[in-house]
């Protein structure tokens, strides 16, 4: 019966839900975005100050309007944005090799300002194997030896011998339990390749498993006990049931698996040996503490029910499966932790990035896994979702951050907690693989699908699909991030010093009463080609220590800070001091014409950019200390630079185009001295940085 089509299905109020949330800013292009107005209004002021010292000096209005256009040329690092999309792009490539598929490009960057990471449990920090490892029936617990989905090992109450097939066959409590399972299933377990797989739910086919280990054949009990009708499991309702007919006395069961806490409320009776008593008080409370202690050592937990139903029923009724029934036991879960993901939370952890765990187990379950892995192990609170439904939107952004586990959520209840992070100004990584986690993951600063149990439409909601559904993953896209984060900074700190070395050093020469030691076509070589084979290099500079002992960039914070502008400020003089200097030096020999003297000026600024190059590979250690040869490309880039600034300076039909003259051994022999002198003054500047932080170290 077709109830409801389009926009009125719960699909359809998804779709809705991702329509009208809004896919957020990333930190990259807001920081972006500032720079690009600084650097807008700034070459605007720069080149209209130029234009109008120059007529003030009396230069010609037509040369002097040229000349500022190319002051504002010169102002502006147009390399940047073909930098930033191939560094990006460089980056989504190396991040695909380690299982990190990036569906847009600026995420990239935004896993390296990640704050915190909201991730799964099952699968993600697990490994999803379930096994059972407990039973608990009749009063009684069952211990369960063997490991993953090999249905080989024994069955035994706590302290007692295995159990044979005979005597458990006797024991009706942990047989019925079993029986639901087996039945109350859609798993297959197949023997395949010399090992067994689970096709299907890894819970389900645990506990396939161990109906095998207790010599219970699932298929055979499917046979026996055919399938009329199912009601599928739902986060809401927390349980599945099955309504299945004897195919030998024609009886009518309906067997019921769930969450413990909802099951019990649903059962009446329990079953004792081979009778269905009256299921009393101080039983519920032996159940209750049995799943909290079975929670408590991080096993995940399940309870089986059933009913018994009239011979003529052939529907499986919600309202029947939520009333009277009989409680057979519980199953204790293990779904051991990833070793990788216990080492990659504690390398988050030193990165300054917060792990959060979200999941649909017991609250009790998802503490205890946990304090494992070492998500709560510093005091974070365990919030369920029914606390999580009580609580206002300004009460859950007052609490959020103390909360390491939300346990027993819908996955409706991610989209709340991603607004109340973002709200205290977190940049979030979400991940989901549900349809309805889409909401969450497009509205997260980073939303990660799974990519082998995600869902297309959470693939296609998230910025980025784990390939294998690892959680130590994400922390090596976050330190790839960081590092991309870092080359860009480094091509913005390259390109805007000498940016600023060439506005310092045209407008310097119209205060002091030089002639132009540049002109515009010098001035767009050295920003197309010398600028242009430099940066791209740097962008893929090798990341430096370890970039997640560094603690995540403030929100707020931009890519050129206090100590950034200083050191450009300073270098840029340096640059406008040694050009105009070799300027004035050539310009007074008599012997030589202009050419020459703006051929000097012209070489010397490009060759401070090569020496600035190496400098900006990094802010603090020294070129030496971070190997010569660890990037050869950006060797290789300023091995061009050289030689096309030789073809510009020497080659004839390029002298006329450049207004160059050719240059002396001796005259070379003094820009490389006077150019290197930005290289040695950044290797001092570091040596002051290590000599200060060492002190420092030393007096703690």
């Amino acid at each position: 019966m077709v109830v409801a089509t389009g926009m009125q299905t719960v699909m359809g109020e998804i779709a809705s839900e991702v329509r009208a949330t809004e896919r957020a800013e990333t930190p990259l292009q807001r920081r972006l975005g500032k720079l690009a107005t600084l650097l807008g209004f700034g070459a605007l002021g720069l080149s209209a100050f130029i234009f109008g010292l120059g007529l003030l000096r009396g230069f010609d209005v037509i040369e002097m309007l040229l000349f500022a256009v190319a002051a504002a040329v010169s102002a502006i690092p147009e390399g940047l944005p073909a930098v930033i999309s191939v560094v990006l792009a460089l980056g989504v490539q190396r991040m695909a090799a380690h299982n990190a598929i990036l569906r847009r490009l600026p995420a990239v960057e935004t896993l390296g300002s990640t704050t915190i990471i909201c991730s799964d449990k099952t699968g993600t920090i697990t490994r999803n194997e379930m096994t059972v490892t407990r039973l608990y029936a009749g009063g009684i617990v069952y211990q369960v030896s063997g490991e993953g989905f090999t249905p080989e090992g024994d069955i035994r109450p706590e302290g007692a011998n295995p159990l044979a097939f005979t005597e458990l066959t006797r024991l009706s409590e942990p047989r019925a339990l079993l029986v639901i399972g087996a039945v109350a299933n859609d798993a297959l377990l197949d023997y395949e390749g010399e090992r067994w797989q689970v096709r299907g739910d890894p819970t389900e086919g645990a506990l396939l498993v161990v109906a095998r280990k207790a010599g219970i054949s699932p298929e055979v009990e499917q046979e026996r006990l055919v399938r009329l009708d199912e009601i599928p499991f739902s986060s809401k309702a927390k349980y599945m049931a099955t309504l299945n007919r004897s195919a030998e006395t024609g009886v009518v069961t309906l067997f019921v698996k769930g969450a413990p806490e909802h099951i019990l409320d649903f059962c009446t009776h329990m079953l004792k040996g081979d009778r269905e008593v009256p299921l009393a008080d101080e039983d519920k409370e032996r159940i209750r503490e049995m799943n909290h202690h079975f929670a408590a050592q991080a096993l995940r937990v399940l309870a089986g029910a059933y009913r018994n139903m009239p011979r003529e029923q052939e529907k499986a009724d919600r309202e029947q499966a939520e009333h009277r029934l009989i409680f057979a036991g519980l199953w204790g879960l293990l779904d051991p932790p990833r070793p990788e993901a216990v080492r990659a939370i504690h390398a988050a952890r030193q990165a300054g990035i917060r792990v959060m765990m979200i999941t649909g187990d017991n609250a009790v379950t998802a503490a205890a896994i946990a304090r494992q892995v070492g998500i709560a192990d510093h005091g974070e609170e365990t919030v369920s979702g029914s606390e999580l439904e009580e609580m206002s939107d300004e009460a859950l952004r007052r609490r959020v951050r103390r909360i390491g586990v939300f346990a027993r959520v819908a996955p409706a209840h991610k989209l709340r907690i991603v607004n109340a992070l973002r709200g205290e100004g977190e940049i979030v990584a979400m991940t989901g693989d549900g349809v309805n986690d889409s909401p969450a993951l497009k509205c997260a600063d980073i939303g990660i699908a799974m990519g082998i149990t995600g869902t297309e439409v959470a693939k296609e909601a998230a910025d980025m699909v784990l390939a294998d559904d690892n959680f130590a993953t994400i922390v090596l896209a976050v330190a790839e991030g960081r590092i991309i984060y870092n080359n860009l900074r480094k091509v913005v700190f390259f390109l805007v010093t000498t940016n600023l070395g060439e506005i310092v050093t045209l407008t310097a020469a119209l205060i002091i009463g030089l002639p132009l030691p540049l002109t515009a076509v010098m001035i767009l070589w050295v920003n197309l080609v010398t600028d242009g084979l430099c940066t791209t290099p740097l962008g893929v500079e090798p990341g430096h220590g370890n970039v997640l002992r560094q603690p995540p960039r403030p929100p707020g914070a931009g890519i050129i800070d206090r100590p950034m502008v200083r050191q450009m400020l300073l270098f840029a003089v340096l640059m406008a001091i040694g050009t105009l200097a070799l300027f004035w030096h050539a310009a007074r020999d008599p012997h030589h014409p202009d050419a020459h003297a703006m051929t000097m000026a012209f070489t010397t600024l490009v060759a401070f950019q090569w020496f600035h190059a190496l400098n900006a590979r990094s802010r603090r250690s020294s070129f030496f200390a971070i190997g010569v040869f660890r990037n050869p490309w950006l060797l290789a880039g300023i091995g061009l630079a050289v030689a096309l600034q030789a073809l510009v300076v020497y080659w004839r039909p390029a002298q006329i185009v450049f207004h160059t003259a050719s240059l002396s051994l001796c005259d070379w022999v003094l820009v490389l001295l006077v150019s290197a002198s930005i290289f040695i003054a950044d290797e001092l500047w570091k040596l002051i940085l290590w000599l200060t932080q060492y002190r420092q170290t030393r007096s703690k």
